[in-house]
């Protein structure tokens, strides 16, 4: 990790804060006083930002590259939850939570710099602006919708429903040629399926011409099969 000194860094901050869904209607004194303090962090490929049980202190502002979420389980494996991309705020949440800590690692997908701020001003911009604390609780509100359908889905569905559902997820932003955000071991991981079932369909749906590709790089050839798969996933809201 290194740090990067940029005297035009701060105004570069504040566009950013000014874009941000969740900030941008901020009077600019608060922006600034946000941004303060933020430090330019740079960071290598696969190298940890936070670990997991690390104090909460900062949050994030990604400027390039994407930041990863991971937690291991009990077996040793890990699990990646999400990425992050350019724009993208990462810990948050975790600013607000009582024990302080982090509850995931964070680490570096690719060359990425991100800004480092203080969880701090982040809380006092929220007491001075309860419209930023009301955004900040229907975003956070949002996710944990998002992450009680995926425990119900992980609990009902089957393989197959998971990885159709899945990779139309994936379609969804990226279009038809997929990057997978991991590797095959840890979306079968995130899916809670066994890697070789993953590869068993992956191998069975090149074979009926559904997709096309190896490793992390896949192509939608025929959603439709994919849909109907994972039509029975779908809520109404």
């Amino acid at each position: 990790m290194t740090f990067v000194n940029n005297p035009c860094a701060p105004p570069f901050l504040i566009h950013r804060l000014t874009t941000h869904p969740l900030l941008s209607e901020l009077p600019m004194e608060v922006l600034h006083d946000m941004g303060a303090r933020a430090e330019l962090r740079s960071y290598r490929t696969g190298e940890v930002v936070f670990h997991e049980g690390d104090p909460a202190h900062h949050w994030l502002l990604v400027e390039c590259g994407h930041v990863e979420l991971v937690r291991y389980g009990c077996d040793g494996n890990e699990r990646v939850y999400h990425r992050f991309g350019c724009g993208h705020c990462v810990a948050e949440v975790a600013m607000f939570m009582a024990h302080g800590r982090y509850p995931m690692q964070a680490r570096a997908v690719g060359s990425t710099t991100a800004w480092r701020m203080e969880r701090q001003a982040l809380q006092q911009a929220c007491s001075q602006h309860p419209a930023l604390a009301l955004r900040l609780l229907e975003d956070f509100s949002r996710r944990l919708y998002h992450y009680i359908n995926e425990v119900e889905w992980l609990t009902v569905s089957s393989a197959p429903q998971r990885l159709a559902a899945y990779l139309l997820r994936l379609a969804a932003d990226q279009g038809p040629r997929l990057e997978l955000p991991g590797s095959q071991r840890q979306m079968a991981a995130h899916l809670g399926i066994r890697p070789e079932t993953l590869s068993r369909l992956l191998a069975q749906w090149q074979a009926r011409e559904w997709l096309s590709g190896e490793r992390r790089h896949w192509t939608l050839l025929d959603t439709t099969p994919l849909r109907r798969l994972a039509g029975a996933l779908v809520r109404t809201f």
